[in-house]
Order: structure tokens, then C-alpha cells, then sequence
């Protein structure tokens, strides 16, 4: 009983993970076997952040260095 259900694990395992791979846009035989399918770096694309979105993620990481030095104290 324990077998079958260990089998019936690994082949939806092995379904998804070959469903995940076909969204991503890889066929599995391109790119970089050392990252995990459909990554940023893996397609090769580089993330691009507006104006706004950095600056909304600076002044989170200030906020953050704030509190930080502030318990420090």
C-alpha cells in the first residue's frame, strides 16, 4: 500500500515539475543546468525597476537601517 502511494507521489511529482517547465519557456535541453528552470538568471533576463519602485525600496531599507541603529542604541 505505502509503494503504491510512493509511486503515485513520484509521477504527479514528475507531472508538475514537467508542467512547470513548459510554462517557464524552457524545454529542459537550453540554459544553465546549475539554476532552477524558468529563474531570472536562467532565462537571461535582467529585472528592470522604475524610478518609483526603487525609490519606494530605498526608503524601505532606510526605515530599516533606522530601526536597526535605533535598538542599538
Amino acid at each position: 500500500m505505502t509503494t503504491q502511494i510512493l509511486a503515485a507521489l513520484d509521477d504527479e511529482i514528475s507531472r508538475l515539475t514537467e508542467a512547470r517547465t513548459l510554462l517557464a519557456g524552457r524545454n529542459g535541453a537550453t540554459g544553465a543546468k546549475d539554476q532552477t528552470p524558468g529563474s531570472i538568471k536562467a532565462l537571461g533576463v535582467k529585472r528592470i525597476l522604475s524610478p518609483e519602485a526603487r525609490k519606494r525600496i530605498v526608503d524601505a531599507q532606510r526605515k530599516r537601517w533606522a530601526a536597526y541603529k535605533k535598538a542599538a542604541k
